[in-house]
């Protein structure tokens, strides 16, 4: 039996990091996590056990501490990109370099009427700022984003004029709750991008859109925030959104002779409804 290796890869995953830069009178951080995945002239360590082409896992790990002092707190794209870089210059048998990044976020807690100069909090959650680079010699694609954004809106929410079947049991929505995490990733074009000033415009713009649209459906939301990162910043070519449908349930006050006007509401995690898409100039 003939037997070919086809696609192959392998790479460090979840290397994490603390970086303070220390300035007088002030101190700045970013909490990163990493995953690096090389391509490459492999295959002799596949059949033939022959470890001379594969680069460690560990120094993977050992190059991100290592370039992550030479520069300063920085976007997490620039950072990629510094990686990229270090990996294909001394590795020639190396064609890819895969790295994915994510900022865990903090901000600095109030003292006084001012932002302390080294005191942090967690103020978002699950919230994440995400990066996805795939570097070769010849280009680097750049794929930014975020997940574990909530949202959540009482109001300008409908569904109604569905699909019914010998099964369907839902009633229509005229205002109820709307709530979703919101996971987005997009594509970057052209070069020399701002990559922090336009990440924080499209947050912004998500959360806006999500606030102001007047929704007949996830899928409808869904639509009107891409269309709206995709007419406000040229630089990104396409947006991939990815919405869970969190479902919050009127809770029946009847047996306690009560009426319940859309006032208290059960949260219900699992099972949930799942909407994507992405959305691409023409």
């Amino acid at each position: 039996m003939a037997v070919k290796l086809a696609e192959n890869n392998y790479g460090e995953s979840r290397v994490r990091l603390l970086r303070v830069v220390r300035q007088e009178g002030r101190h700045d951080i970013k909490e990163l996590t990493a995953g690096i995945r090389f391509e490459g002239d492999f295959e002799s360590a596949h059949t033939k056990g022959e470890n001379k082409k594969i680069l460690p896992t560990d120094t993977m790990k050992n190059s991100v501490y290592a370039i992550a002092r030479q520069y300063p707190v920085e976007a997490v794209e620039d950072f990629a990109l510094h990686l990229i870089e270090h990996f294909l210059t001394y590795n020639e048998q190396v064609s890819r370099v895969h790295v994915e990044m994510s900022e865990s976020p903090w901000s600095r807690i109030p003292h006084g009427a001012k932002p302390h100069a080294f005191a942090f909090t967690r103020t978002h959650g699950q919230e994440k700022r995400i990066a996805n680079l795939l570097g070769t010699r010849e280009e680097t694609t750049i794929r930014a984003g975020i997940e574990g954004l909530d949202v959540l809106k009482t109001a300008k929410s409908a569904f109604d004029g569905f699909l019914r079947d010998p099964y369907t049991t839902l009633k229509a929505d005229h205002d109820g709750i709307l709530a979703t995490t919101i996971q987005a990733d997009w594509l970057y074009e052209g070069d020399e991008v701002e990559f922090s000033p336009l990440w924080h415009g499209v947050r912004q713009t998500l959360l806006e859109t999500f606030a102001e649209h007047d929704s007949k459906s996830l899928q409808h939301t869904l639509y009107a925030i891409g269309e709206a990162v995709l007419a406000t910043f040229d630089r990104i070519r396409e947006i991939h959104l990815s919405l869970p449908n969190k479902h919050f349930n009127l809770v029946d006050l009847a047996p306690f002779g009560m009426d319940n006007p859309g006032e208290v509401f059960l949260p219900s995690d699992e099972p949930y409804g799942l909407i994507e898409a992405t959305l691409r100039r023409e």
